[in-house]
Order: C-alpha cells, then structure tokens, then sequence
C-alpha cells in the first residue's frame, strides 16, 4: 500500500461519492471546496488512477472509482469498527459474562482464559458454570450464557450457533498408579473392575460409545455414568480403584502429576474439536467479545 494515502484521503473520496458532488462534500466534512478538490487529485496520483469524472452537474465514479470505493468504505467502516471496540473496553471492564464449559475445558483451559480476561477488564465480574453438553447449550440458548466451551455436538444440537474450534482433544482412560492395570494396553481388560463411563448427555458418549463397538465390547457389568470430576478422582484413587473414561483436559494435570495413569490404549477415534459456542445471530457485548477473545489468547499461550 502507499504510505502516502492517508485517512483523509478515502474519508474525502468516499464522501464525495456519497454527496455526489465536491461542494455538498466539503460542506459536510467541513472542508473548502479547493481543499477536497486537491485531496481527490492528490489520491488520483497517487493510484495512477482517474476515480472521478467531474463536470458542472457534479460528479461520477469511472470505473476505477467503482472498484476502489468498495475497499474504500471497507477500510472506513474497519477502522470505525475498531474505534468502536476501543471505546467499548471500558464497558467491558465493568460488564459481566456468563461462561459455560465443560470439565475439560473448566480444568484445562479456563483458568488461562481468565487469567487474561482480567487483565483486560479487572472491574469485570465473570460466572463460570460447568456441566454437562446438552444442559450448556440449552442454557446458552435461552440467554442464560453468554458464551459456552467445549466440545462440538451433533448438527441437530448445534442448529442456531456458531462454533469457532480451540483444539482438538481426546479420551483417555486412566486408573491410579498402583492399579493392577496400570501400563496395560487391552481395552477388554477393564471389564474385571468399575468403569466410569461417560453419560448420555456428554458430548464425547457418542465417541466412546464407537471405539466400544469397534472393539467388539459390550456394555460392562459394572458401570457407573458420571461426568463429575470430583467423583471421578474419588472413585479412581479411592478404594473402590475405578477405571475412568475421560476427556484428556479434565486429568491432563492429574496425569502429569503422576496421581493418575493413562492405559496405553489407542483412543484416536474419540478425537473431536473443541472451541467457543455462542448464538449465531447475535451481537456480542463487549464483555463478551472481550473474554472470546482472552480464550483465544490462551489457547494461542499454550499451543
């Protein structure tokens, strides 16, 4: 681009296409008539271009002008937009927003997101809601959220939203460090203990429900539905010594820690996105354009 084009150059050309001629042009953007006459000369020559045909009844855009004023009002309209969103931190900053997200997300990259949003808009009170698929999406659809996290769901229950993928993420299934199975890598081995298995309303059931059935596995005798975090750590490292079926986020800290161990089991299948779901057709506030985003922010820290 031409560094010598300056705003008051497309402000001038985009005005005078507006007004249809230099005179009304002037008069509404407070200029002389031989001042706006001099700034189109001076954008003409720089684009080696003729924008405008003038003659006593006013003005007409030649067909360069026709193309150029399309990019024109864009770049105007971009940078009133950004004045805008500027303006409207402050806003922000003493806004409040809703977020829903899911355990793995709420584990792994929620803290993060906040963690950035604060700094950001620190006066900002912030409602964090966790639970399962099917119940944040009906929230989010009847307003109650403002914005949910996590991972994509079938198309009929994603008819309305907009989703905007983070990541990719897995299923893991771990057990504690001193399980029998500990290390072992058969998913048909697990059938002996307590499975926690993931509920009909999570959204990676479907996903652990197919790697069941490519491996052949049917429903195991002794099998607890919960999407519970909490639950899943007591029921795993308690005396009971559960199998867990999870999404990696939600023991990703676990597993590194060394409190939970992963069986080498392939769960390539349940690979699913994760990302920002919110209401296709509406315009976000400003709190909440501002903590999409802080979660982009964070997902781009920890790429």
């Amino acid at each position: 681009m031409d560094r010598r084009i300056k705003f008051r150059h497309l402000e001038a050309f985009v005005g005078i296409s507006r007004a249809g001629s230099l005179k009304q042009a002037a008069m509404q953007l407070n200029l002389t008539q031989p001042a706006i006459s001099k700034t189109l000369r001076e954008l003409e020559d720089f684009l080696g271009a003729r924008l405008m045909a003038r003659d006593r009844s006013g003005v007409a855009l030649t067909p360069q002008g026709e193309v150029f004023l399309q990019f024109a009002q864009q770049s105007l309209a971009a940078l009133q937009h950004g004045l805008t969103s500027l303006a409207s931190l402050g806003t922000a900053a003493a806004g409040h927003v809703s977020i829903g997200a899911l355990p793995s997300v709420a584990a792994k990259l929620l803290p993060a997101a906040v963690s950035h949003f604060r700094a950001l808009a620190p006066g900002a009170v912030i409602q964090v809601e966790e639970g399962p698929h099917s119940h944040l999406v009906e929230r989010l659809r009847s307003g109650a959220l403002d914005l949910v996290v996590g991972r994509l769901g079938r198309p009929e229950a994603m008819t309305g939203l907009s989703f905007t993928q983070l990541y990719s993420e897995h299923v893991v299934v771990v057990v504690s460090p001193d399980h029998p199975l500990a290390g072992k890598g058969r998913l048909t081995d697990i059938s002996a203990y307590t499975v926690l298995y993931p509920p009909p309303n999570a959204a990676i059931r479907p996903l652990v429900d197919r790697m069941m059935i490519a491996q052949g596995i049917a429903q195991f005798p002794d099998r607890i539905e919960s999407a519970s975090g909490a639950f899943g750590r007591a029921m795993t490292l308690g005396p009971i010594r559960a199998v867990w079926i999870i999404s990696h986020g939600v023991v990703e800290a676990d597993i590194a820690a060394g409190r939970l161990v992963p069986l080498a089991i392939e769960t390539a299948i349940t690979a699913g996105p994760v990302g920002i779901m919110a209401r296709a057709e509406e315009d976000p506030s400003p709190t909440t354009r501002l903590f999409r985003h802080a979660l982009i922010e964070a997902q781009n820290d920890g790429s």
